[in-house]
């Protein structure tokens, strides 16, 4: 299966040093086709570097919001998904996901399981990814019935981390939840892993604003993942302040070069 998507991540993070993901919900339930797809657009205007597809409760059919995104927009879209529900064929590529601080072994190996035949005969470029959840978790350790990390224990989350890298992930994700206040994951945790974990780390959940986004990747992270500022600021200024954003983390990117 051809791994273009992930070949573009890691070109882009070799020239970059950084990149922004925008995350966006498709349940029908939550937000209508034609906005979300206008959102797309409005992220990948304002720099963007991927669309992200998921949530963690999706109620009907998303088959069409992710073909219409994917149709729409010229950057990758990648399903991020809470339960074999989230999968659908007309996406670009699939996070391959097991939430490794979850206390059931569904949401570790049992729905990966599932998912696995249809991803395996589809189109659907597969990245394997590590799932962190760290304090409060919101919805996504609710649902994956998470053990979630404190937020000042750095070093059990680096365990994990580690872990994952040596189990075969190509990326490790550290997320504090959709909407989490108090700017995200805390850097001292993004700076532990990243110091020793050698794949790339994703991080993402309460990154609304310039300082948050742009000290996550000062402290390590490789990408930055918006979702909840998206939905609530992208159509009131047409992507003008997420404009800003993305050129900070670039600016702090290029740093680490």
């Amino acid at each position: 299966m051809p791994d273009k998507v992930w070949k573009y991540i890691t070109e882009k993070l070799e020239r970059e040093g950084a990149c922004h993901f925008s995350l966006l919900d498709p349940d029908p339930l939550a937000t209508r086709k034609d906005t979300v797809v206008e959102l797309a657009k409005i992220a990948e205007k304002a720099g963007s570097d991927a669309i992200m597809i998921g949530g963690s409760t999706i109620f009907g059919d998303i088959d069409d919001s992710v073909k219409a995104i994917t149709d729409a927009v010229d950057i990758p879209t990648i399903l991020f998904p809470g339960d074999i529900t989230g999968v659908s064929e007309h996406a670009d590529a699939m996070f391959f996901m097991s939430l490794l601080n979850s206390t059931n072994p569904y949401y570790i190996i049992g729905a990966q399981a599932l998912a696995a035949a249809r991803v395996k005969f589809s189109n659907i470029e597969p990245i394997p990814m590590a799932y962190l959840l760290i304090e409060p978790g919101k919805s996504a350790a609710w649902v994956g019935e998470a053990k979630c990390f404190p937020r000042d224990k750095p070093k059990l989350v680096l365990m994990y981390a580690l872990a994952a890298e040596l189990l075969g992930f190509k990326l490790v994700y550290l997320e504090a939840g959709s909407g989490a206040e108090g700017g995200g994951v805390p850097t001292e945790i993004i700076a532990a892993v990243s110091q020793y974990c050698d794949i790339p780390l994703i991080t993402g959940g309460g990154f609304n604003s310039v300082e948050s986004v742009v000290g996550a990747v000062e402290a390590g992270a490789s990408i930055v993942v918006q979702g909840t500022y998206l939905e609530k600021h992208l159509q009131a200024d047409n992507g003008a302040g997420l404009k800003r954003i993305i050129e900070a983390l670039k600016v702090a990117g290029a740093k680490k070069l």
